[in-house]
């Protein structure tokens, strides 16, 4: 499923347009991404939490020669799923 498809689902579910569910989806989605990047959690019960770590500056290979090469340090995103959303794919 890629964007699209979650905005026609929504649409569909929420008796929207799909331009008001393509509003909805990008609120959410700027809602998410301004709350991480100021360093908050996400948390949305029963289906997961979104958090950013750092992860620190590390020596790498490169996979095709061989060679030693130095990797930035960097902030990730990082998803933990919720026990519901979990239960349900099993």
């Amino acid at each position: 499923m890629n964007k699209g498809d979650l905005i026609s689902k929504i649409a569909e579910n929420a008796n929207l347009s799909k331009a008001q569910a393509t509003d909805a989806l990008n609120a959410v989605l700027d809602g998410i991404e301004e709350a991480l990047k100021s360093g908050d959690k996400v948390t949305l019960i029963g289906f997961g939490t979104f958090s950013v770590s750092r992860r620190d500056a590390r020596t790498g290979r490169n996979p095709q020669t061989g060679a030693s090469i130095k990797i930035k340090a960097k902030n990730v995103v990082k998803f933990k799923p919720g026990k519901e959303i979990s239960d349900s794919v099993n």
